[in-house]
């Protein structure tokens, strides 16, 4: 690259960014820069995390919308349960669809541009949803949202994942739970104030702010280079890390990468029968798949309703300090993701979810036994909320940002379009199960409900102890390598 120290080069290919580029002296022909780039690194890389944020929170909308508004609909629309739980969970048959397309479509025009398609959707079924008049248009629209939460649910991850250096990866990836947990705070809090119909209008913000954003933010490195543009993957990765870094060590493993890849262009189903395919295939389905089936979204979702059956009469209120409390929880997973490891953080979660939901399930149970008036009932009741709340502080520590980073790290580069794709599938398909039948098993038994979450977070500590491998510290090119 040549030119002065002042001169401005245009936007690539890709990435829509404005930078300057340093002369073509010396070794490093972009070192020139850094004295005005100072702290560049940093606030690239959290420049792009917060534009990418923006998408968690148009995830959460679409997700914790269901809670704080089921009241208001089923009165305004005269609807029944079963009808609410089918609007409730039609968010996942969209996203089920959405993920399918999902990693083709970031394979073929980038992590970016799938973001700025999912957008779309979203807006329009928050459009729908706050002027629906009839349960045909509430289904509409709930399927356009779950559409675009589908592709951002695989491309946001990945491209944290590609972008993020290797020692910071593992923070970088929760910060998108961390969004995704502000958001179902600020949903709990708005539903307590606002009108369905305007909270959906509000849904439609981030979704608006995402498409100028992501002009501002660099694509992935690794994707450009695997889509053969060397030169703008160099740009990319110098404007990640700084004008005043040098990147050649991180270019040559991922040209490294890159070359490995592409010396088979075509994966059979014969070929999946290699441990480098599906071991880490297996993991990250297997993870996302319990990260539903110990029931979170269940739990979120109807939380008020959970509130009001263990006796507690302020359900909104108390559904927005679950929301205040797991933002909190979350918040510490970030702070340890890098230093405690992913492997360790999910077998605390997985064994600290299972002895919660065990103590929900024993307090529903002997709360039907014992008769309303019973002194020990009230304990009961607070037994239960304490359970609840345990269970989703647990949850934030590892099982809620992990499973997504997970994927991301561990899936080859010649499969993760469609690896990820069919993990991130498997995830929605389960998540419409789980909120499909939540709130008819409520009805049924709650603690036959908690405890069916029981058996299936103690699978969970399980299935991390006896599989899964540390990857904290190690560049995606290494991971990739172990399962060789």
């Amino acid at each position: 690259m040549s030119g002065s120290d002042a001169e401005l080069k245009k936007p690539f290919l890709h990435t829509g960014s404005w930078y300057r580029m340093g002369g073509s002296t010396g070794k490093d022909p972009i070192s020139s820069g850094g004295s005005l780039m100072m702290g560049s690194r940093q606030s690239s890389i959290f420049g792009s995390i917060a534009n990418m944020s923006e998408s968690a929170i148009s995830i959460v909308f679409c997700c914790g919308y269901s809670s704080p508004t089921q009241s208001a609909i089923m009165k305004d629309l005269d609807l029944k349960v079963s009808e609410f739980s089918l609007f409730g969970s039609l968010a996942n048959v969209g996203a089920m669809v959405g993920a399918i397309a999902s990693g083709q479509i970031s394979e073929y025009i980038g992590r970016k541009g799938s973001l700025m398609i999912a957008s779309i959707p979203n807006i329009i079924g928050w459009l729908v949803v706050s002027f629906a008049r009839d349960i045909s248009f509430l289904y509409m629209g709930r399927l356009l949202e779950g559409f675009g939460v589908g592709i951002i649910s695989y491309t946001v991850p990945v491209y944290i994942a590609e972008i993020a250096p290797q020692n910071m990866r593992g923070m970088l990836g929760s910060v998108n739970q961390l969004a995704v947990t502000i958001g179902i705070m600020l949903v709990y809090l708005l539903g307590i104030f606002v009108e369905w119909r305007a909270l959906a209008i509000i849904g439609i913000l981030p979704c608006a702010a995402l498409i100028p954003g992501l002009f501002f933010v660099p694509e992935s490195p690794r994707w450009l280079a695997k889509m053969g543009m060397m030169e703008e993957c160099e740009a990319s990765l110098q404007v990640l890390r700084g004008f005043d870094t040098d990147i050649s060590v991180e270019m040559n493993e991922i040209k490294k990468s890159v070359a490995s890849s592409r010396k088979r262009t075509t994966i059979s189903i014969s070929h999946l029968k290699r441990k480098r395919y599906w071991f880490p295939l297996m993991l990250g389905i297997g993870l996302l798949l319990l990260q539903q089936l110990c029931g979170i979204n269940g739990i979120l979702f109807y939380s008020r309703t959970i509130f009001e059956k263990a006796g507690i009469s302020e359900g909104a209120a108390a559904t927005f300090g679950l929301g205040s409390i797991q933002v909190v929880a979350t918040g510490v997973a970030t702070w340890l993701m890098d230093r405690a490891g992913r492997r360790a953080l999910l077998i605390v979660s997985s064994v600290g979810m299972t002895v919660s939901l065990l103590l929900v399930s024993v307090a529903f149970f002997l709360e039907d036994i014992l008769p309303k008036d019973s002194g020990f009932h009230n304990t009961l009741s607070i037994l239960s909320v304490i359970g609840l709340v345990a269970m989703v502080v647990f949850f934030s520590l590892g099982m809620g940002p992990i499973p997504w980073l997970i994927m991301s790290e561990i899936l080859p580069t010649s499969i993760k379009g469609l690896a990820g794709s069919v993990a991130t599938m498997a995830n929605f398909l389960t998540s419409w199960g789980i909120t499909m039948t939540a709130n008819l098993l409520l009805g049924w038994s709650s603690g036959g409900t908690f405890t069916i979450y029981t058996f299936f977070a103690a699978f969970t500590v399980i299935f991390v102890a006896a599989w899964l491998p540390e990857t904290k510290g190690k560049t995606l090119e290494e991971i990739q390598a172990y399962f060789r």
